[in-house]
């Protein structure tokens, strides 16, 4: 296991009082390992959890040629583009079965969607494209088909004995419809990470506390519950700790001996009382860092040990969006590598900014936003006005977070900007 002082000696100019956004990924990359453990759950409580291993199709689907249509299937060959092409129905093949009949040149078989292709048919003409003929017949426009339309080919979903879904898969609605038309009840999937998490401060306030002058209920707690549990984590919830050596040590302590991973909100700014950080010196391997960015510039990170155990520390800001975006940022693709998943960078959608927006080269800066659909289908993004780190509000009315970028300078209405958007995160 690597230490901060050897990660951060593997990064290019790693300054930690002046970090960019780009290299705060970059680091954690190397700090946050996945899971090693993994476990077999029934299908149905597989949603959103990550694959340990390839699932390899134990069967071809679809497993036959069937048809796409209700129709008539025919061989294609007969088909001519100057002249209608006449056929005697010589039978119907129904989804479930195969029809037992032969097929002869001139003639075809009604057939239902999903059903097996008969022998010597390789095309389906859809019931509503034929035209009226003697009875018993039917017959199929000139320059209608092509030979081949309208067959699913064996196979052409998934192929018996390649992989269906790879290891590190999330399992979407999608991909659990997948898994189930294979006919596999039961997946292998890594272990949930324990993340224990804690706010601190002698001006928190839990709720149920009779409000008192200077201080604050905490929010930060349920913001960053609410995000690790959509991210499918399981959760430790340390409540609020005082900023006193004693009770400090002891949640620390407990979550290392418990969780992967710890999360704070408070207590790592400069000029804050020096308990936290003093403590999270002293029971681990922990780098307080300056991140170029807006909002949230300070952050601690390392490993906290107790014992044989040590979990992965982020000392988040205490300010609420803060805590927001840097968990987004940071935290949420260090935890989805913990849980086995493909390191993918996060989409980013492209929109026109409805208005023109100050920003200095040298930070990026994460601007809350709403994006909308404009007449002509482009996308616009305004942001939601005042830009504090405290004005928790903001996050409600934002659909995302636009990303000005590191080198980026001032935005103009109408330029180009791009945008992370909130679906499905927050």
């Amino acid at each position: 296991m690597k230490t901060l002082e050897q990660i951060g000696a593997e990064l290019q100019g790693y300054d930690p009082q002046a970090l960019s956004a780009e290299a705060v990924g970059e680091f954690l990359a190397r700090l946050v390992q996945p899971l090693d453990q993994h476990e077999t759950i029934d299908l149905t409580d597989a949603l959103d959890r990550v694959l340990a291993n390839d699932i390899v199709s134990p069967l071809s689907v679809p497993p036959h040629d069937n048809s796409a249509m209700d129709g008539y299937a025919f061989d294609g060959a007969q088909l001519r583009a100057e002249r209608p092409l006449e056929l005697e129905v010589v039978g119907t093949a129904l989804a479930g079965k195969a029809w037992q009949g032969t097929v002869g040149a001139g003639q075809c078989v009604k057939i239902m969607t999903g059903a097996i292709m008969p022998p010597g048919c390789d095309t389906v003409v859809p019931q509503e494209f034929t035209q009226p003929a003697a009875e018993g017949r039917v017959a199929v426009p000139p320059g209608l088909l092509r030979a081949g339309d309208n067959r699913r080919r064996k196979g052409e979903d998934l192929t018996e004995g390649l992989p269906a879904l790879r290891r590190g898969e999330r399992l979407t609605p999608a991909a659990c419809g997948l898994v189930a038309s294979l006919g596999i009840a039961r997946v292998a999937v890594a272990r949930r990470p324990r993340v224990a998490y804690f706010s601190t401060g002698d001006e928190i306030l839990s709720l149920g506390q009779a409000p008192r002058e200077g201080a604050v209920y905490d929010s930060n707690r349920y913001t960053v519950r609410g995000l690790l549990a959509r991210l499918g984590c399981e959760l430790i919830d340390l409540g609020v700790v005082r900023d006193e050596p004693v009770q400090l040590e002891a949640a620390f302590r407990r979550a290392a001996a418990e969780a992967d991973a710890i999360i704070t909100s408070g207590g790592v700014s400069v000029g804050e009382a020096d308990y936290t950080k003093a403590m999270m010196r002293q029971l681990g391997d922990v780098a307080f860092w300056r991140i170029a960015m807006r909002p949230g510039r300070p952050m601690a990170v390392g490993r906290i040990t107790q014992g044989e155990r040590s979990a992965v520390l982020f000392g988040l800001p205490g300010n609420p969006v803060a805590v927001m975006v840097t968990f987004l940022a940071f935290v949420r693709p260090a935890l989805l590598r913990m849980m086995g998943t493909r390191a993918e960078p996060p989409v980013l959608l492209k929109a026109r900014s409805a208005e023109p927006m100050r920003k200095k080269p040298g930070r990026t800066e994460y601007q809350r936003g709403i994006v909308s659909t404009l007449a002509d289908g482009s996308l616009q993004v305004r942001t939601t006005g005042n830009q504090g780190s405290g004005v928790l509000s903001s996050m409600v009315q934002a659909n995302g977070l636009i990303v000005l970028h590191h080198a980026q300078g001032n935005i103009d209405a109408g330029d180009e900007v791009d945008v992370m958007m909130f679906d499905g995160v927050i």
